[in-house]
């Protein structure tokens, strides 16, 4: 007999957090094939597979901050806004052939991560658990 918990045609499967965890784990592989795949083709253009990789894992934290910060979740997407400001501004500095810009975004991602560490310490002295 199966219960509404077991039984995989009573799961409701939500959206957001699926097509984050596409883009992400699209983003895994295609950094996993850098070393055995040619250029890919994207327009007129032909372009690494690490350089797609890193597109991914932008667009997969951007979309992760909505989806994330509209259901509440601050904690988890301020760290995916974080992530997805930084590597967004790292793939377009290199789009753009641009160190500073390159440099900035290692800075956001750097402090983000600071942030955050802070954020959990506080959140778990205070007992929130982060939400």
């Amino acid at each position: 007999m199966s219960t509404p918990d077991t039984d995989s045609r009573s799961r409701s499967y939500d959206p957001g957090p699926i097509a984050v965890g596409v883009l992400v784990g699209l983003a895994g592989l295609l950094f996993l094939l850098e070393p055995v795949v040619d250029p890919i083709a994207v327009g007129g253009l032909r372009v690494r597979p690490v350089s797609l990789s890193a597109v991914s894992l932008a667009l997969g934290l951007d979309v992760g901050a909505v989806v994330f910060l509209r259901r509440g979740r601050r904690l988890v997407g301020l760290a995916h806004a974080i992530g997805g400001a930084g590597f967004t501004a790292l793939v377009v500095a290199v789009a753009i052939d641009s160190g500073t810009l390159a440099i900035s975004a290692v800075l956001v991602l750097g402090g983000g991560v600071l942030f955050l560490v802070y954020e959990i310490s506080r959140t778990r002295r205070d007992g929130r658990g982060g939400r």
